[in-house]
């Protein structure tokens, strides 16, 4: 139920402030407005402001919205009011009110960020867990622990890093860019001097923002210590003499520096007796624990036998809170609507070129998923969660493609170079052709949603 709420939710503010940008420049070209409605089909609520001519309504269907305008070419158009026509307006106001729709979803992003940014919220400190093995990061020098202060790609200058959320958006950046990152590290405690570490993403081939990306460079997620939480009855843990709240200091001869590491050596254990080195109410133990084998089938693979010891591993990783004023949350919430609308482009461009894959498309079902998930972890995940969906949307409707508003700005763009507008032979071709274009588009994401949802 909390799904399906966050998503009709989510629909209904996000196409109502695209169709409200539509309506609202509009009027400001004096273009009479006929209808405003959200959703299609058969209206379930109409009603009329008093003395105004626009009838709002709310449709059966509401997967999307329109502003109906005076228009000669959709019926004809009393004489006395033609000049309040759509077609009737000088170029420059009918591309005004195209671009207004997807503005507005880019102005709301802008609004959402800056009201998390305000808000303030809790994101992991950039403490490095220890690297995967032969990953970019243990190449370069990191052995885990380290706190990230700050970072440049290629030769820049360095900017200042308040959390791993910023690191792990400065890495994709600069990986989808191919540009090697600087990294100025120093041990968390402080007692060792900064140094600066160079990533080579640029040895990266076609990255793609994933996992897989992300294991390449060895970076997976924050600094986790490696301590036990629940142990369960009956497993390897309880029998070998482990409790809840056992910080795990070596596995064997190798040094455990975080929970991650501790989890992937239980992994590839192999059911193995090794001797534990924990630590305990300030006491140092040594205890034998053979984990137990279990079965395991990733998506697509093979089944494999993982190691299982029947505890919790891995603590939570140390919070930072974030929170900006007025005029810098502003500022904030604006560069990073910029940064993910670039991001967006750079991506749909790589897409088409086929240097990055078609299973990045999400369609509806996954954002519901995520309106769910989202809306259960708090108000500004959910807050989060609308701003990325609204920058998607603006960015959407600005592809050149006929049916979207970018697809008029490209009729408007020819009429502004030649003098005269696309032809109806032209038009029909091309819309046509843009909803071919659409309707593969569409097919391709429901069918990513439903891989990924059954996977």
């Amino acid at each position: 139920m909390l799904t399906l709420l966050a998503f009709v939710l989510a629909l209904g503010l996000l196409i109502t402030i695209h169709e409200y940008g539509h309506y609202r420049m509009a009027l400001a070209c004096g273009v009479k407005v006929l209808k405003f409605s959200i959703g299609f089909g058969k209206p379930l609520l109409t009603w009329h402001r008093p003395g105004k001519p626009t009838e709002f309504c709310i449709g059966m269907l509401p997967l999307g919205g329109y502003v109906q305008m005076l228009d000669e070419r959709e019926a004809p158009v009393d004489a006395a009011e033609r000049h309040l026509a759509f077609n009737r307006q000088p170029l420059r106001s009918r591309a005004l009110v195209v671009v207004a729709g997807p503005v507005a979803n880019l102005l709301l992003a802008v609004l959402l960020y800056s009201a998390v940014n305000w808000i303030g919220y809790q994101e992991p400190q950039a403490v490095l867990a220890r690297p995967l093995a032969g990953s970019l990061a243990e190449r370069a020098g990191l052995q885990g622990g380290e706190l990230v202060t700050e970072a440049a790609e290629g030769d820049g200058e360095m900017e200042p890093l308040q959390s791993f959320d910023d690191l792990r958006w400065q890495l994709t950046q600069a990986a989808l860019k191919g540009q090697n990152l600087r990294l100025r590290v120093q041990a968390s405690d402080g007692a060792a001097r900064p140094r600066e570490v160079t990533l080579a993403l640029s040895e990266l081939s076609s990255p793609e923002p994933d996992a897989q990306m992300f294991r390449k460079i060895g970076l997976l997620g924050p600094l986790t210590r490696p301590v036990l939480g629940r142990v369960m009855p009956e497993g390897a843990a309880q029998e070998a003499g482990l409790r809840e709240g056992d910080l795990v200091l070596r596995v064997g001869d190798r040094a455990v520096v975080d929970g991650q590491q501790l989890r992937d050596l239980i992994r590839s254990s192999r059911g193995e007796p090794e001797l534990w080195q924990v630590q305990r109410e300030g006491q140092s133990l040594a205890l034998t624990v053979k984990p137990q084998l279990a079965q395991e089938s990733p998506r697509g693979q093979p089944v494999i036998e993982v190691g299982r010891i029947g505890a919790f591993v891995g603590a939570a990783p140390a919070q930072v809170l974030r929170r900006d004023g007025a005029w810098d949350g502003l500022v904030r919430g604006a560069v990073k609507t910029w940064d993910i609308s670039a991001l967006t482009v750079a991506m749909m461009g790589k897409m088409l070129v086929g240097e990055a894959s078609l299973k990045n498309l999400s369609g509806p079902l996954t954002i519901a998923d995520y309106a769910g998930k989202s809306a259960a972890l708090g108000l500004t995940s959910y807050l989060l969660f609308l701003a990325l969906i609204s920058v998607s949307l603006g960015v959407l409707n600005l592809l050149p493609l006929p049916m979207l508003d970018g697809g008029h700005l490209m009729y408007y763009l020819w009429e502004a170079a030649t003098g005269r507008p696309v032809s109806d032979v032209w038009m029909d071709r091309l819309q046509r052709g843009g909803i071919a274009v659409l309707l593969t588009m569409m097919s391709i994401a429901l069918f990513n949603d439903v891989t990924r949802l059954l996977g």
